[in-house]
């Protein structure tokens, strides 16, 4: 089973301030399939990646279909509290989080059953 790459950051200038996310699905060649870059308005860095993997799920639950539930992904963070969280090693330490969290969690149940995280240093 091939692996499409996720590649998602999320910055604040100033954390809390005007933040970013940025997103890359690649195939499993190293293609570039969709790009998004956008300015989110004023949120903390970890709200802007997690933000950021949301909008990545999103795009690829619309290049791919009802086909994610059969393909392998791999999301890529440079956010390393984030990946913990979204992984389970580590608690959600801000209530703003919660909500984004969910619905990460709804998507890979309901659409990514292969779904990895990992930490880009």
């Amino acid at each position: 089973m091939e692996t499409i790459s996720i590649y998602a950051v999320g910055l604040s200038a100033s954390n809390p301030g005007p933040a970013t996310i940025s997103v890359q699905i690649n195939a499993a060649d190293g293609r570039a399939l969709h790009d998004i870059s956008q300015s989110i308005g004023n949120a903390t860095d970890d709200f802007a990646a997690y933000q950021a993997v949301a909008s990545g799920l999103l795009a690829a639950a619309q290049i791919f279909g009802g086909k994610t539930v059969d393909m392998r992904f791999e999301l890529r963070l440079k956010n390393k509290s984030v990946k913990e969280q979204l992984s389970a090693e580590a608690q959600i330490d801000n209530p703003g989080l919660v909500p984004l969290f969910i619905e990460i969690h709804n998507l890979r149940v309901a659409q990514f059953p292969n779904l990895v995280f990992a930490y880009l240093e």
